[in-house]
């Protein structure tokens, strides 16, 4: 298949391909995402085709509006109003009970789907002429860091899929939260994102978090719950403050062999980089929400250089550092010292 390469100005191609059952990726403000109409069968199972996706990981849809969302939602319950009202267009997926002709690959048999309005242009202009919801789930070959560009896409995905809508850099650069509100009485977040647990329990009180499977064999609620996610081609190490340190990482893993990947603040990488090292900075110390959005950029910049192994620097888990953690953790299989 070829894949072409579209304009935002020529938006049309991407609208007709939509409609013609393919699949085409476009930006929104998280990360790129990899769409296709909603309520149909055949072209959403292209989606899972081109990403060697799970059949059982279920898939976010994209909506255009809030009204447009009770058409896919057998119910919406006042908390889900609340956040709707709070957060939409914005990087906040709602799990709710499904209705309507929503493709039953799409919630890997389930009986919830996940909803979120994006609040990107060209993704809010694809859902309104096409006039169906979005199946969307990020468009990088599963398992991989999700694409922040569309330079990312082609490397993962050319030739497997019908086109790319080129839309610059995203904005966020962390997938959305995803908050479960299939069962008001116990809102739960299933998936750390854009936006916080602090300033959804501000919307809507206490929430639970629940971000992995104690049973394997379960099917997912939520996309990230269950597979390995967002590993570059290099294995990922955490350091640790309380492990063996920068310096000492650093000279284990050359003596070893290991061409060494720092990725972390400028700071850490002052201190600690040489001529021996390859850098990327996630910017200041001080600022979680840069590196959040640098993250997976530099997971991917690192499969370009001689790195063998990337040695990753971790933030406080508040805020959006909770969505970064969660990130860099599954990135590194969980591997600290």
């Amino acid at each position: 298949m070829e894949t072409i390469w579209i304009k935002e100005e020529e938006l049309e191609k991407a609208t007709q391909l939509l409609l013609e059952g393919e699949v085409v990726t476009f930006p929104t403000e998280t990360v790129y995402g990899l769409g296709a109409d909603a309520t149909n069968e055949e072209a959403v199972k292209k989606i899972y085709k081109a990403k060697g996706r799970p059949a059982d990981n279920p898939l976010i849809i994209h909506v255009s509006s809030i009204e447009q969302a009770y058409e896919y939602a057998e119910e919406i319950p006042k908390a889900a109003q609340k956040i709707m009202e709070a957060f939409w267009p914005g990087p906040c997926t709602i799990v709710l009970k499904k209705k309507g002709p929503i493709a039953q690959t799409v919630t890997a048999g389930l009986g919830t789907v996940g909803i979120r309005m994006p609040n990107h242009p060209i993704a809010l202009q694809l859902i309104k002429d096409t006039g169906k919801p979005l199946a969307a789930p990020s468009a990088n070959s599963s398992g991989k860091p999700s694409p922040t560009s569309a330079q990312h896409v082609y490397r993962d995905l050319n030739g497997k899929i019908a086109g790319i809508v080129e839309g610059g850099e995203t904005g966020v650069g962390l997938e959305s939260t995803v908050l479960d509100l299939s069962n008001p009485k116990s809102p739960t977040i299933l998936r750390p994102g854009g936006i916080s647990r602090n300033e959804i329990e501000a919307i809507i009180g206490p929430v639970k978090f629940n971000t992995g499977l104690t049973n394997q064999s379960d099917t997912p609620v939520a996309p990230g719950m269950k597979y390995t996610h967002y590993s570059p081609t290099e294995p990922v190490i955490i350091i640790s403050e309380k492990g063996i340190g920068w310096e000492k990482a650093i000279k284990k893993y050359q003596l070893d062999g290991e061409v060494v990947g720092i990725l972390a603040s400028q700071e850490t990488i002052k201190q600690f980089g040489t001529k021996e090292t390859v850098s990327f900075s996630l910017g200041e110390k001080s600022d979680v929400v840069l590196a959040s959005k640098r993250l997976f950029k530099g997971l991917r910049f690192f499969e370009e250089t001689e790195a063998t192994v990337i040695l990753a620097e971790p933030f406080n888990k508040s805020g959006i550092g909770e969505a970064y953690m969660n990130r860099l953790e599954k990135a590194a299989a969980y591997s600290v010292i």
